[in-house]
């Protein structure tokens, strides 16, 4: 690469990544900008003298990288994110992800104790996060059902916010569109030949991710009393000793709260179950093989196991209650309109993939590699820069995932030229953007819960930070100790 093209390299490398954070602060489309900078930079690369693809014509290299790029996505992880989009749709149209949320909220009710209950509904929530992924959705459901439920039982109302805006984190699925996008890119690169996103959730996630949701679990209802004690202080202080006027705003029947489910015990055991069929399905498999028995299930599959399985148990419902059949196949019609929701994401991880190219066409991803390679760096190094960035752009624009899907094609490369197990790359990313979603005051789960509660989204951060702080400390020297 001579000078000029080094030169010229650099201040569009610069300058297109520039653009991308600040319009993602801004909250722009990071799909269209992503595309739009992608293009933008396979035309520069072409301008440089670049070869972008090989036995194509220069003028019409970055349109057909376009192409290219969703041909690499949708026939692989592209359509698995469907395929979960559309199941999750289903499950919400049958009344199965009601059940679920119905059956580990209700027992809450007969705890009192507000600090014994921090731990127990963060956890609770997480799990949830299962069955319902956005941390958004979840949030909504968990203000409507458990909120109520919580300030009855003496627990203060910014508590309650803080518990319920961080019970989507880290937990370890197979079915999240995360884990199968780095899965999917993993397995294209030696040593991780036929990773599944099972496998990888399994294997590598989940020994990371787990101990990481019970240290926070554990410093959640300490630094939650801290923060009680030290508000009940501070209002003392300024209006004496009387009783605050907003505690017991919010007056319920805690036992109408969460919303009761009718049906047989075998219904509700049932369709609790459904949601999660498949990562039982994906668990089960992985248990088997790992005791030395050879079985390849795909999370596509498993997905349309689940599918039939929950469609004949609703057909069979139907009939039970001697409604029409006509609406379990229209019920089912819902699978293919979740899949539509879900092709936002699959644009995400397209978009993503063509600013990556965009960055590898005018050469910049070749000089990294070049530079990490002859460096002597200590290995922890990468890693760390990766995670302080994606907490800087979390931070600032309240996206745990928009960084992660962009750097998604980069970070094996990235992690092969430092020398370095990709695995030490890829969790401690993956987990910190989604630790700090909570610790952000423009993120939609704080405003969400801000705006249900009356709170202000600061004071909702403040009482979410130390808890995800300290979760994305312990995740990241777990991490480094396991996988570097």
């Amino acid at each position: 690469m001579s000078t000029g093209q080094l030169v010229t390299m650099w201040i569009f490398a610069v300058l297109s990544i520039a653009i991308v954070i600040y319009l993602l602060i801004k909250k722009a489309d990071i799909k269209l900008v992503l595309f739009g900078v992608g293009l933008v930079l396979c035309v520069v690369a072409v301008l440089m003298g670049m070869t972008i693809i090989k036995d194509t014509n220069p003028a019409l290299a970055p349109f057909q990288m376009v192409v290219n790029s969703f041909t690499s996505i949708l026939p692989s992880s592209g359509l698995i994110i469907l395929m979960l989009g559309g199941y999750t749709a289903f499950m919400s149209a049958i009344g199965a992800n009601q059940v679920t949320v119905y059956a580990l909220t209700k027992p809450l009710k007969h705890i009192k104790s507000p600090y014994i209950l921090v731990p127990i509904v963060f956890l609770i929530g997480n799990l949830l996060s299962l069955v319902i992924p956005s941390a958004s959705s979840l949030a909504i459901i968990l203000l409507a059902t458990l909120y109520p439920v919580l300030v009855a039982s003496g627990m203060s109302k910014l508590t309650a916010a803080a518990v319920i805006a961080t019970t989507a984190t880290v937990m370890p699925t197979p079915l999240g569109a995360d884990n199968v996008a780095i899965a999917t890119e993993l397995a294209t690169y030696t040593g991780f030949e036929g990773l599944t996103a099972s496998s990888y959730v399994f294997t590598y996630h989940a020994i990371v991710s787990i101990p990481t949701l019970i240290i926070m679990a554990i410093v959640h209802p300490f630094w939650q009393k801290f923060c009680d004690s030290k508000d009940a202080k501070k209002r003392d202080t300024i209006i004496g000793n009387e009783p605050n006027k907003d505690e017991g705003e919010i007056s319920v029947d805690n036992t109408k709260a969460v919303n009761q489910i009718e049906g047989s015990l075998a219904y509700k055991i049932i369709w609790a179950l459904l949601p999660v069929l498949p990562i039982i399905i994906l668990l089960i498999v992985f248990i088997i093989s790992s005791c030395g028995v050879t079985i390849s299930l795909s999370v596509q599959v498993a997905v349309i196991m689940s599918f039939i399985v929950a469609f004949i148990a609703e057909i069979i419902r139907k009939a039970v209650q001697k409604k029409p059949l006509q609406t379990a196949v229209k019920e089912a019609g819902e699978f293919g309109k979740g899949m539509g929701s879900a092709f936002s994401t699959v644009l995400l991880l397209v978009a993503a993939t063509m600013f990556v190219n965009g960055l590898k066409s005018i050469g910049l991803i070749s000089y990294l590699q070049g530079v990490m390679t002859g460096s002597t760096s200590t290995g922890w190094i990468l890693p760390l820069v990766l995670v302080l960035l994606t907490a800087l752009i979390v931070l600032l624009s309240g996206s745990g995932t928009a960084l992660f899907y962009a750097m998604v094609p980069l970070m094996v490369p990235l992690s092969q030229a430092a020398n370095i197990n990709p695995i030490a790359v890829t969790i401690p990313m993956g987990l910190a953007g989604n630790l700090l979603r909570a610790v952000s005051p423009v993120s939609a789960v704080v405003c969400i819960v801000a705006g249900a509660t009356h709170e202000s989204p600061t004071k909702i951060c403040k009482r979410t930070s130390v808890p995800m702080v300290a979760g994305l400390v312990f995740m990241f020297v777990l991490s480094m100790i396991l996988y570097l």
